[in-house]
Order: structure tokens, then C-alpha cells, then sequence
């Protein structure tokens, strides 16, 4: 492509673009804007519960003015997947499950829904190696359970009161 057609194909790409009514989620002003620093999540009662409600603080900001509180229910399922000759099992799924609620400050049902996902570890090794590894699993699957959770909320935030 010549010099001249590539400038040609920018300049009708910027110009389509500038039609466009896309916004940043969390740009002044954009949907996702006002969750920041607004939605207060139930406190954990779990180490999953701490690393998902970490996750999730970590992509909404601690709440300092919270508008909206986000109530969840973990469930956690460990399913072996790989067996060795010796029927020794060798490789695990931790399959995860969060169903979650937010609400408004007068306690009404603002969105809900359920996100689900899993991970995986090897069993392989000494039994330190083993425990360490299924516990990087669950967290791996906190975060991307709530960043599923983030991403719904985002999704939605232009239809919050």
C-alpha cells in the first residue's frame, strides 16, 4: 500500500470514528464513572471471600461514598481430572461459582447474576508443592470470577438508578 493511500485510509478512519458515540466506561462522565468508590461489598468470611472481594475493590475502588452494596455467595467444587496408572490422581479442576446481588441503599435489587468459571493445578510433586498450587488456583479463580462480576456491572452501569 502506497504512502498516499494509507494516509488516505487514516483520514476516513479517523473520520468514521469521529461519528461514533463510543465512550470510555470510566471516563468523566462515562457509565462506569460513578461506580468507582461507590459499591460497598459484603465483608468475606473466607479466604476466597477475601481474594474476590480484594479483586473486586481493587477494579472499584474502596468505597468512600457507597450508593449501591454487592452481596455474593461463593461455592467451590475440586474434581479430579487426571489419573495415573497407579490411579494416583494427578491433575485437578476447582470450578467456582459466584452468585451475586446489587442493591441500592434502600436495600432494593438493583442487577444480579451469577458468575462462573475454573481453574486448574497439577498434583504432581511433594504435598507442600501440591497445597501451594491449589491455593494459587482458588485465587486465580477469585480474580476471574470477579473480574466477570466487574464486567457485568460495567456493562449495566448506564441503566443503574
Amino acid at each position: 500500500m502506497s504512502w498516499y493511500k494509507r494516509r488516505n485510509f487514516m483520514v476516513m478512519a479517523g473520520a468514521a470514528l469521529s461519528g461514533c458515540t463510543f465512550t470510555p466506561a470510566y471516563a468523566p462522565g462515562g457509565p462506569a464513572a460513578a461506580l468507582q468508590g461507590a459499591v460497598r461489598v459484603d465483608s468475606p468470611d473466607s479466604k476466597n471471600g477475601f481474594d474476590l472481594v480484594e479483586r473486586l475493590e481493587e477494579r472499584l475502588g474502596r468505597p468512600q461514598t457507597p450508593r449501591y452494596a454487592l452481596s455474593y455467595q461463593i461455592s467451590t467444587e475440586r474434581i479430579g481430572v487426571g489419573v495415573t496408572p497407579e490411579n494416583a490422581i494427578s491433575r485437578y479442576h476447582l470450578r467456582g461459582r459466584v452468585e451475586w446481588q446489587l442493591k441500592d441503599q434502600g436495600g432494593a435489587s438493583v442487577t444480579e447474576g451469577v458468575a462462573q468459571s475454573f481453574t486448574s493445578w497439577s498434583a504432581t510433586g511433594s504435598t507442600v508443592s501440591g497445597l501451594a498450587a491449589e491455593e494459587d488456583a482458588a485465587y486465580r479463580l477469585m480474580r476471574i470470577l470477579a473480574d466477570q462480576i466487574v464486567t457485568r456491572l460495567v456493562a449495566t452501569a448506564g441503566t443503574l438508578p
